[in-house]
């Protein structure tokens, strides 16, 4: 962005990258990434535009918290990058399965759960063993393998407990043949599948548990 002219305004509260990086950006703010000073932030500078792609996990719910609240839409700021309702529709499991079946995408049998006792019932309905995926949580925080329902119930319970506010209960896949395509496309639809790999392991959790 800088090599573009852009003037460039990062709000981090590690304060060891920027000692590593001095000219990361043209003025940084030592502040925690959440919507309230995020909102702060953008209400003093009055940006064109924000990055959400750089910051994982909590810069991706702090956008969409922003988006929801329609403070982008108050101050005109423009999500730059992937939008929003695409960060939505990967981040909510519910929607992400929603989206693949209305494409023909064949996926394993599951069901988005807002409790415990929703996701025991969803797992009993499914069978066990099941895969426990946590909403908003794309680094696989919380998610893991349940083999029985005193194993999805301490879960479950785990998950709810940090305030995730939707796991998936997914049939497991464990044991399965993995293959993975790295596919680029652009704005004009065109796609390129760049490799293919088969993986040596078969498919197992891929996500880390609390």
């Amino acid at each position: 962005m800088q090599q573009e002219g852009i003037e460039c305004i990062v709000i981090n509260p590690n304060i060891a990258t920027i000692q590593t990086d001095k000219g990361l950006a043209d003025r940084v703010y030592f502040l925690p990434v959440n919507a309230q000073f995020v909102e702060d932030v953008i209400a003093k500078e009055r940006p064109d535009g924000i990055l959400l792609s750089f910051g994982g996990q909590t810069a991706l719910n702090t956008g969409v918290a922003l988006y929801e609240s329609k403070v982008l839409e108050k101050y005109g700021v423009r999500v730059l990058g992937t939008p929003v309702e695409t960060i939505i529709d990967t981040e909510d499991r519910g929607r992400f399965n929603a989206r693949l079946m209305e494409i023909g995408q064949k996926l394993a049998m599951a069901e988005a759960c807002d409790t415990v006792e929703q996701s025991m019932a969803a797992a009993e309905k499914i069978g066990y063993p099941v895969m426990l995926r946590c909403a908003f949580a794309l680094g696989g925080l919380g998610s893991g393998i349940c083999k029985t329902p005193a194993e999805l119930r301490r879960m479950a319970e785990d998950a709810f407990g940090a305030n995730i506010p939707q796991v998936l209960i997914e049939k497991s896949l464990k044991g399965w043949k993995e293959c993975e395509y790295e596919v680029v496309r652009d704005a004009h639809g065109n796609c390129i599948t760049v490799c293919n790999m088969e993986n040596f392991d078969p498919m197992g959790i891929h996500t880390v548990r609390f």
